[in-house]
């Protein structure tokens, strides 16, 4: 796939940012909506509160107002703000880069972690969303459906450079050629080796893949 898309995982990702802070909270805002909705809305943020204590200090109702076109804008609101405290207060305002202090941060997953290493550093890391785990059962590289072990199947067989942008690649593969319930095989460059092409149904129902922050 990487001739379909090139590229690093920066390169690949489609949600608008210029630090790795921005990417941050645009990641926790591309929950349940679209990359093109969240960059709609965080021009705007981003300008009004530039850094993390700027954000930890925002009006709760100001932030609502912006982020509302992204949904769930009450509960997102109220992430993010923390989110922001707690950089802030507990690594001074500079987002880590390290797997097991990033999850401890509010509304902030593995996934959203691994977001954030492979895109906003260039380190190590697989983010395992809903296509990344559809696309990697259709393909049979994996049968498991939890998150987690999804991303230790796919990461052992790769080389730790590959990890983000293998994961970018299979996320823009699901939403625009792989598409759940409408696959367009046809027009799939892996549908002569993909045990699952032109099949009617999903791959072996298993219990449904749910991607966690």
């Amino acid at each position: 796939m990487s001739v379909e898309y090139p590229g690093s995982a920066k390169d690949l990702c489609e949600l608008d940012f210029s630090t790795p802070w921005e990417l941050l909270v645009a990641t926790v805002l591309s929950a349940q909506t679209t990359d093109e909705q969240v960059n709609s809305v965080t021009p705007t943020l981003f300008r009004q509160y530039p850094a993390p204590e700027d954000l930890a200090a925002a009006s709760l109702e100001r932030v609502e107002e912006i982020i509302h076109p992204t949904g769930f804008f009450r509960v997102k609101t109220k992430n993010i703000i923390a989110l922001a405290s707690a950089v802030s207060a507990r690594f001074g305002g500079v987002v880590p880069t390290a797997m097991g202090d990033l999850v401890t941060l509010p509304g902030v997953g593995r996934k959203t972690a691994n977001v954030v290493l492979s895109v906003g550093f260039g380190l190590p890391g697989l983010p395992v969303d809903t296509h990344v785990g559809r696309l990697s059962l259709l393909l049979r590289l994996t049968e498991q459906t939890d998150p987690v072990k999804v991303e230790t199947d796919l990461c052992a067989m790769l080389p730790s450079r590959e990890w983000g942008p293998f994961s970018l690649r299979m996320i823009l593969h699901g939403r625009r050629v792989c598409i759940a319930r409408r696959p367009r095989c046809a027009e799939c460059v892996m549908a002569d080796f993909c045990p699952s092409a032109f099949l009617p149904f999903a791959p072996p129902a298993k219990a449904a893949l749910r991607s966690r922050g």
